[in-house]
C-alpha cells in the first residue's frame, strides 16, 4: 500500500482524461472502507465465503491495498465471526454497531473511529467483490484533486440489452460528468427508437469525509425510498456526484452459485 508522500506529484487516469496533480490541489488523504455483513438474505455469512483457501473479504482487501492512492484500508463489521477470521488473515478490522440501516451508515462509523478529518476522502470498496480491478478506485480518487469534489462513482457504457434487468442501475450525466439522475429504469428514455448502449451505474463510491457525515445525517429521502437507491439522496439535497465513465468490469457475488464464477477469474480462467 502507498504512503500519501507521492500523491502530490503524480497524474491520475480518471476515465475522462487525466488530472495533473501538481497544477491542482495536494491530493487529500485516501481510506478504504470495507462494511462486512454477516446476515444476507440471499447469502448468509458471504464474507467468510471461502475462495482459494480465503475467505472473501481478504480477496477484496488485498487488491484494493493495490491503489496507489489509498493511504490504508481497512474491514468495517458488527460480526464477532468476520472479526476474529480478520484477525487470523491479518486483515486490520474496525467493529461497529449492529443496528446499521445500511453499508454506508457502516462506513460512516468506521471512519469516526479511525479519527478520519472532514478533508479526507472515504471509499465504500463492496465486500462482495473479490475480482476487484484496483485501477478502478485510482480512476474513482482523480476527481478529489479538486477541492470542490464531493463524492465520487463509477459507470460503464453497456449494450442496451446489458441493462433491461431493473437489478441493473442506469445512469446519466451532464458534459462536465455531474450525475444527473439514477434509474432502476432505463434512462433516458428513447421515444422513437431503442438505444443501443445506456451507462449502468458501478455502485463504489468515494466521498469527501464531511460529505459522507451529511449524507447519513440526511436520512432517506423520497426518490431513494421509490427507486431503493441511496444515492438519489444526494441529488435530492443538491450534493453533486460526479461520474467517472471506466472500461472496467465488475463482477459482484450475489449467490453461492457467484463464487465459482469468480474463483474462476481470479485463476486466470475467464477474462
Amino acid at each position: 500500500m502507498a504512503s500519501s508522500e507521492s500523491h502530490n506529484s503524480r497524474t491520475v487516469p480518471t476515465g475522462h482524461g487525466f488530472f495533473n496533480l501538481v497544477a491542482m490541489n495536494p491530493f487529500p488523504d485516501c481510506i478504504g472502507i470495507i462494511p462486512a455483513r454477516y446476515g444476507s438474505t440471499r447469502f448468509p455469512g458471504k464474507p467468510l465465503a471461502e475462495i482459494h483457501g480465503k475467505p472473501m473479504f481478504w480477496h477484496v482487501y488485498q487488491r484494493a491495498s493495490r491503489c496507489a492512492e489509498l493511504n490504508r484500508v481497512v474491514l468495517a463489521t458488527d460480526d464477532r465471526r468476520i472479526c476474529a477470521a480478520a484477525g487470523r488473515c491479518d486483515v486490520p478490522v474496525v467493529m461497529t454497531r449492529s443496528d446499521h440501516p445500511s453499508g454506508t451508515d457502516r462506513v460512516l462509523d468506521a471512519a469516526e473511529q479511525l479519527g478520519v478529518s472532514d478533508a479526507a476522502v472515504v471509499v465504500n470498496i463492496q465486500g462482495d467483490e473479490p475480482a476487484l480491478e484496483p485501477q478502478m478506485l485510482s480512476e474513482l480518487l482523480a476527481p478529489f484533486a479538486a477541492a470542490a469534489t464531493r463524492v465520487t462513482t463509477l459507470a460503464r457504457s453497456v449494450a442496451a440489452a446489458e441493462a433491461d434487468s431493473p437489478d441493473v442501475v442506469k445512469v446519466v450525466f451532464s458534459k462536465s460528468a455531474r450525475a444527473l439522475y439514477f434509474s432502476r429504469s432505463v434512462i433516458p428514455f428513447h421515444r422513437d427508437d431503442r438505444p443501443d448502449r445506456v451507462y449502468r451505474h458501478i455502485g463504489i463510491y468515494a466521498f469527501r469525509m464531511d460529505a459522507l457525515k451529511r449524507f447519513v445525517a440526511l436520512g432517506p429521502s423520497p426518490l431513494e425510498k421509490k427507486e431503493q437507491l441511496e444515492q438519489l439522496r444526494l441529488l435530492e439535497n443538491d450534493i453533486p456526484i460526479h461520474v467517472v465513465s471506466t472500461t472496467f468490469r465488475s463482477c459482484d457475488v450475489n449467490r453461492p452459485a457467484d463464487i465459482v464464477h469468480v474463483s474462476r477469474i481470479l485463476a486466470g480462467e475467464d477474462p
